[in-house]
């Protein structure tokens, strides 16, 4: 299941190149300085294939199936507030049921963990995992991130299965071979072979955080959540997304990389979320007359137009008018590829920064915050009631209700603006940290809010 889509009038043809590169190393086998890669690229005849690799990679490459419920809008929503009163039933959560088929890589064959993404399992009552030799295992939830959009399952009941070795993303260069798997159309395992096409890809408006990796491997509706791997069969990337008519591959295919797949899984493995790192600085994308304006002779990196008070960014000496050219010795490519990398680090996290200031290139060290702010989106993760709120650690002590959407779970449990939630049930809400921790040790049992509403006190109860 391919979520994002884009109408374009152009098709192109299914890739050829796995059939040019198997000459190249037809070629190269010959030679006796063979590398044992090279070697390794031939089928049972001595014809160079891709079969020898493919036959360690597909068993960790899975078939999801999810069953769920929705809820769906009503046609009537339209109708003006005034008159809603006259219509009830517009109140009342509507449901239908839904089946969805996805990919999944397996990436620890020990504890049973598969990486997806979140929007394939995203509502699923049950979760059905389907191996390449014919085995079916049920999965549980442990966690998802729709800003980056993957999903950490974990097999039940399982015994013999292989995982993928994660490379590592940051070394890929334009023009790599890139071979993808996974189930498109609900037909099965199904393998194409392209290149990479570009990097740091940003600003689609595919995901909240972007910063895909591109390719001409053909990806169709169903290779949501399967791999995309280099010819030693190690992961590159989750696919995730295509641009095409109708949801058909048009040989531009979008993945996440495996860098960031590390961390994120890391975190949802760790926490049962993504606690998301700041830097405290807003910027733009450099371009060639900025970059001439401040003296840097290159077209890559970030520009920071201001800096946080009291963040991470200003304790560690970034000002504006910086330009910031690396990630822990890694060149970045823009502010894009900035924000995704930060965002997926983790509070906590110690970042090296490459900054060219004055004319001069200098590296700083910045502790990343915890996030401060929690939009509607965000605020779901804690817990289902709060969808639809917006909540900030507040000066005074506790998490504050920013804002509240109408008819949303929030509005519904009673949440109201300018609330301060100081606890749950008798243990004291300090921040977000706080109440992340609580809302997951009261996962699954009857809780309750302490809210500070004005001079009042009260207590919203949660199921």
């Amino acid at each position: 299941m391919i979520r994002h889509t884009i109408k374009n009038t152009k098709t192109v043809l299914a890739t050829a190149l796995a059939g040019v590169l198997m000459l190249s190393l037809a070629a190269n086998a010959q030679a006796a300085s063979a590398t044992p890669l090279l070697k390794a690229m031939e089928n049972a005849a001595g014809e160079p294939s891709l079969a020898p690799m493919l036959k360690d990679v597909i068993p960790a490459v899975v078939n999801i199936s999810v069953k769920g419920k929705k809820e769906v809008s009503s046609p009537m929503l339209n109708i003006p507030e005034e008159f809603r009163f006259m219509f009830p039933q517009l109140d009342r959560p509507r449901q239908r049921e839904f089946r969805a088929l996805g990919s999944g890589v397996i990436v620890d064959a020990k504890d049973g963990y598969i990486v997806t993404n979140h929007h394939v399992i995203d509502g699923a009552d049950e979760i059905r995992i389907a191996l390449n030799d014919g085995r079916e295992f049920d999965a549980k939830l442990i966690g998802s991130d729709p800003h980056t959009d993957l999903a950490l399952l974990e097999l039940e009941d399982f015994r013999n299965i292989t995982a993928l070795t994660l490379a590592d993303s940051d070394s890929l260069e334009v023009g790599d071979f890139a071979v993808a798997i996974g189930n498109p159309f609900g037909l099965g395992q199904t393998v194409t072979s392209g290149i990479v096409s570009a990097l740091g890809r940003t600003g689609l408006n595919i995901e909240n955080i972007e910063n895909f990796i591109q390719t001409d491997a053909a990806i169709n509706s169903g290779n949501s959540g399967g791999a995309l791997v280099n010819l030693r069969g190690e992961l590159i990337g989750i696919n995730t997304a295509i641009l095409g008519p109708n949801g058909g591959n048009i040989g531009i295919g979008f993945a996440i990389p495996s860098n960031m797949v590390k961390t994120v899984i890391h975190q949802l493995r760790e926490y049962g979320e993504v606690k998301r790192g700041q830097l405290g600085i807003t910027g733009t994308e450099l371009n060639a007359d900025l970059a001439e304006n401040f003296g840097y002779d290159h077209n890559s990196g970030a520009f920071v137009n201001e800096v946080v008070a009291g963040s991470a960014a200003d304790k560690a000496g970034i000002k504006s008018g910086d330009i910031i050219t690396s990630i822990n010795g890694k060149q970045i490519s823009s502010f894009g590829e900035l924000r995704a990398k930060i965002a997926t680090l983790g509070a906590g996290a110690k970042v090296r920064l490459g900054i060219f200031r004055d004319g001069e290139a200098m590296e700083v060290t910045v502790t990343l915050q915890d996030q401060q702010e929690l939009t509607s989106s965000d605020a779901t993760g804690l817990s289902e009631a709060f969808t639809g709120a917006s909540l900030a650690n507040s000066d005074s002590g506790g998490v504050e209700v920013t804002s509240v959407e109408p008819r949303s779970n929030a509005a519904a449990i009673g949440l109201r603006e300018g609330d301060i939630i100081t606890g749950v049930n008798r243990s004291t809400v300090r921040n977000l940290s706080d109440l992340r921790k609580l809302m997951r040790d009261a996962e699954g049992s009857v809780s309750a809010l302490r809210i500070q509403r004005g001079d009042a006190t009260v207590f919203i109860t949660l199921r």
